[in-house]
């Protein structure tokens, strides 16, 4: 039986077709057999059958998809049994033609009367949306897998497996990412020769994260060794540098410390410049450590920029460059800074390996175990011949 005007239940009732007309599908269930006793049009339209194929005769379940119909029964009915209604469960019902057609099922009874009372809203254009929205979801994943790799294999080529051997002089260099090396810094260093006796170590940071950053980081790095070539002051390579990304037009800046070392009768001669960075920590034999290098401005930020080269023989003393990953390290007692970093070098073995392993470990145990900036340590010391 069906509903309507002419079968209403109370000729005084205002609102005499709420059923009929629902906005919604709305059908009455027999209890034990679950046959349909009642349905509104919009039902008939969900499911795309007369009325008349469907009271006394039909189930909801013969109206469902195979999965509609084991889930209905191995779990919706058992619940509606126990919680007496179920909301928002998601189902297709299955038209004659074939098609399907995606619907909200809420439904309740009760203890005093078994009657199962089912509603259906269509939510054809909800799973449009959602799958618009997964598929944008995919999309944006898709593009940050992508930006993530381009920067890591930028970053890769900016940071050597492991610094050249060089006669009579020991380098030891580390890097560790910061979080779970997802994000790419502007860390780097470098090692190279520019003739028989003579190289030069840098150490950089450049501001900013991401591939823009690492891009940055790229033409930092290969525009230093194109200016080693012909600028063998590392003030003066500053300088040039400094012109260079000001003309490459960027909003990143660097912070460096570049060094030439070059050996003299024995003698490792070197001369050292910072631009808005840190200064190398040098190391005796007796574990005094003393700041070397004048302070510089950051290459490619302020418009008068200006460096100092200082020069030292490298006698029987370790040198160590460092990022702000280091002293910048939080952990529960703040920062770790430049008192606690001179210390640990203090306390260090004489050997280049051994303080760069040192002050990273360090560091990333004062973090337990997870850095908050990229870390990159670079420490040399003359070889004895």
């Amino acid at each position: 039986m069906r509903l309507t005007r002419e079968a209403g239940v109370n000729p005084a009732d205002p609102f005499p077709d709420l059923f009929a007309d629902a906005p919604c599908g709305y059908a009455v269930l027999s209890a034990p057999d679950g046959t349909l006793t009642h349905v509104n049009a919009e039902f008939e339209r969900l499911v795309g059958r007369p009325v008349s194929d469907l009271l006394g005769t039909a189930t909801l379940a013969s109206l469902l998809t195979v999965g509609g119909r084991i889930l209905l029964e191995t779990h919706l009915l058992p619940m509606l049994e126990h919680d007496r209604a179920i909301r928002e469960v998601a189902l297709d019902v299955l038209r004659p033609d074939g098609s399907r057609i995606p619907v909200l099922l809420n439904a309740n009874t009760s203890s005093d009367d078994p009657t199962l009372r089912v509603v259906l809203f269509e939510a054809r254009e909800r799973h449009r949306y959602e799958h618009d929205l997964l598929a944008a979801k995919r999309a944006a994943e898709l593009a940050r897998e992508a930006a993530t790799a381009l920067a890591q294999t930028l970053q890769r080529t900016l940071i050597p497996p492991a610094p050249p051997r060089i006669p009579h002089l020991d380098v030891a260099a580390a890097y560790r990412p910061a979080g779970d090396g997802s994000v790419v810094g502007g860390d780097f260093y470098d090692v190279f020769q520019v003739g028989p006796d003579a190289w030069w170590i840098v150490l950089g940071d450049v501001s900013g994260k991401g591939v823009s950053a690492a891009a940055v980081t790229s033409f930092v790095r290969y525009t230093t060794r194109a200016l080693a070539l012909d600028h063998p002051d590392p003030s003066e390579l500053l300088q040039h540098l400094d012109r260079a990304l000001h003309a490459h037009g960027t909003d990143h800046y660097c912070t460096a410390v570049v060094t030439t070392l070059t050996r003299q009768d024995d003698t490792w001669s070197v001369r050292l410049a910072l631009a808005g960075h840190p200064p190398a920590l040098l190391r005796d034999a007796a574990g005094r450590v003393r700041e070397l290098g004048v302070p510089g401005t950051p290459v490619g930020l302020v418009d008068a920029a200006r460096f100092t080269t200082v020069t030292h023989l490298l006698r029987d003393e370790t040198i160590t460059l460092y990022t702000d990953g280091v002293t910048e390290a939080r952990g529960h007692d703040g920062l770790y800074g430049e008192t606690r970093l001179q210390s640990l070098l203090e306390q260090c073995s004489h050997r280049p390996h051994a303080i760069t392993d040192r002050i990273t470990d360090e560091v990333l145990r004062y973090q337990h175990g997870v850095a908050s900036d990229d870390i990159a340590v670079v420490t040399f010391a003359a070889r004895p011949a």
